[in-house]
C-alpha cells in the first residue's frame, strides 16, 4: 500500500471518477428497467444497485492492485437490456440464470478458453475495435453541442487550454468548468440527492431449465462478446499485459457470491476503463493503476448509498457527461485509430471493423462489438489466407 500512496495523484482520482460518472450515468436506467420486468421492489432494486456497485467496486480495487494495472470492472450493460427485454420469469428464476451465468465465466476463466480466442485476434483488429466502442462518445460529445453550446464549447476550449498549458490536468479542468458553467445556468439539480444508506435484499435463486437457457445462457454470451471481448481489446490496445484468464474469472465468482442480492452480471470495462488508461489519468502508464483503484472506490461508496444513484443522475446535465466523456476519450480514440491503421496489409479489416463496431447494429441479441471482430477477422481470413500446398 505504501507504493499505491506514493503513486497517488489528483489527475488519477478525477480520472477515476469521470470513469463512474460515465459508467452509471449511461446506463443505470437500464438496470433499473431490467429489475423493474421481474417484478423487484422498491428495496430489492436499491438492493441491485449495493450489489452491483460493491461488486465493480471490490474487483476494480482487488484486480488493479494486484496487477499494478488499471483493471476497471462493469456491470454488463446489454445484459442488463437483454433481462429488461425478458419476460415470464420471476425474480428467483432470473437470479438461478444470474448463478449460472456467472458460473459459466469462472469456467470460461479457470479453462483459459476465452484468452485462447483473445490471442488469435490481431493488434489491429483489437485497435479498431477500441476505437468503434469508443468513437459513439466522441459523435455523442460533439452532438451535444445543439443542446448545450455554451457548456460543450467552454469545456471544449478548456480541454484544449489545458492539453497545452497542463496536460495531466485538463480532464479534471473540463469537469470543473462544465460544473462551473452547469451551476451558472442553474442546470445543477442537487436537491434531488438523498444520501440514504442501501440494504441488501436476499433473493432465493430458483434453478428452472427455461430459465437457464432462456436468460442465463444468453445472459453470458452477451456478457462475454459485448462486454468481456472489448474490454480485453481495450487492455491490450493500451499496452497493458493484463492477466485476462485470471481477472475473467474473478468477475465470474463475484456474481456468483452476489447474484442473490442482484449482481447479475460483472465484466472487464471498455469504455470507462479507456478513462483510467489515457494520458489524462497519469503521464507514466505504471502509475494508472491508481485510476482504476479510484474508481473502485466510488463504486463502493455510490453502491453503499444506492439510494441516492437516482438522485445523481439529475444532478448533472445529461450534456456535461457527454461532453466530459467524449473529451476524456479523444486521445484514446485517436490513438487507437492510429494503431488499426498503421499496418496496411490490415487496413481494410480494421477499417471495416472500426465502422461495424461504430454503428451498434444488434443481431441475435449480440452487440456490435462481437460482429466488429467477426467482419474483420473475415476480411483478414479472404485477404491473407494462403492454403497449405
Amino acid at each position: 500500500m505504501q507504493r499505491f500512496w506514493q503513486d497517488l495523484s489528483l489527475s488519477a482520482v478525477v480520472a477515476g471518477f469521470v470513469a463512474v460518472l460515465v459508467g452509471f450515468t449511461s446506463s443505470v436506467v437500464i438496470v433499473f428497467a431490467a429489475a423493474q420486468a421481474l417484478g423487484a421492489t422498491s428495496a430489492q432494486t436499491t438492493s441491485w444497485i449495493w450489489a452491483l456497485g460493491l461488486g465493480m467496486g471490490a474487483t476494480s480495487i482487488g484486480l488493479s492492485l494486484w496487477t499494478r494495472q488499471p483493471v476497471l470492472t462493469a456491470w454488463s450493460t446489454p445484459g442488463a437490456a437483454l433481462i429488461a427485454g425478458s419476460s415470464g420469469y420471476g425474480l428467483g428464476e432470473a437470479v438461478g440464470a444470474f448463478v449460472a451465468c456467472s458460473a459459466l465465466i469462472v469456467l470460461a476463466g479457470v479453462t483459459r478458453g476465452f484468452e485462447r480466442v483473445m490471442d488469435r485476434i490481431p493488434q489491429a483488429i483489437a485497435a479498431a475495435l477500441l476505437a468503434g466502442v469508443l468513437a459513439r462518445f466522441g459523435l455523442d460529445a460533439v452532438g451535444a453541442v445543439k443542446t448545450a453550446p455554451l457548456l460543450v464549447c467552454a469545456m471544449t476550449l478548456v480541454f484544449l487550454l489545458g492539453r497545452r498549458l497542463w496536460p495531466r490536468y485538463a480532464v479534471p479542468g473540463v469537469l470543473l468548468a462544465g460544473i462551473a458553467v452547469a451551476a451558472a445556468q442553474g442546470r445543477m439539480n442537487t436537491a434531488s440527492i438523498v444520501w440514504d444508506m442501501a440494504q441488501p435484499v436476499w433473493t432465493t435463486p430458483v434453478f428452472s431449465l427455461g430459465a437457464l437457457v432462456g436468460l442465463g445462457l444468453p445472459l453470458f454470451v452477451v456478457t462475454m462478446a459485448s462486454q468481456n471481448l472489448p474490454g480485453v481489446a481495450a487492455q491490450r490496445a493500451a499496452g497493458y499485459a493484463t492477466p485476462v484468464s485470471p481477472s475473467i474469472t474473478v468477475t465470474g465468482v463475484a456474481g456468483v457470491l452476489l447474484a442473490p442480492f442482484g449482481g447479475y452480471a460483472f465484466n472487464l470495462a471498455a469504455i470507462t476503463a479507456a478513462i483510467c488508461m489515457g494520458r489524462e489519468a497519469q503521464e507514466d502508464p505504471a502509475r494508472r493503476y491508481v485510476a482504476a483503484v479510484a474508481a473502485g472506490v466510488f463504486y463502493v461508496a455510490l453502491g453503499l448509498v444506492g439510494g441516492a444513484v437516482v438522485g445523481l443522475l439529475h444532478a448533472f446535465p445529461r450534456e456535461l457527461v457527454l461532453a466530459v466523456a467524449g473529451l476524456a476519450l479523444l486521445g484514446t480514440i485517436a490513438g487507437g485509430l492510429a494503431a488499426a491503421l498503421k499496418d496496411e496489409a490490415h487496413r481494410d479489416a480494421a477499417g471495416l471493423t472500426f465502422l461495424v463496431t461504430l454503428s451498434g447494429v444488434t443481431l441475435l441479441g449480440i452487440g456490435s462489438a462481437f460482429w466488429g471482430v467477426l467482419a474483420g477477422s473475415l476480411a483478414l481470413l479472404m485477404q491473407h489466407y494462403r492454403p497449405r500446398a
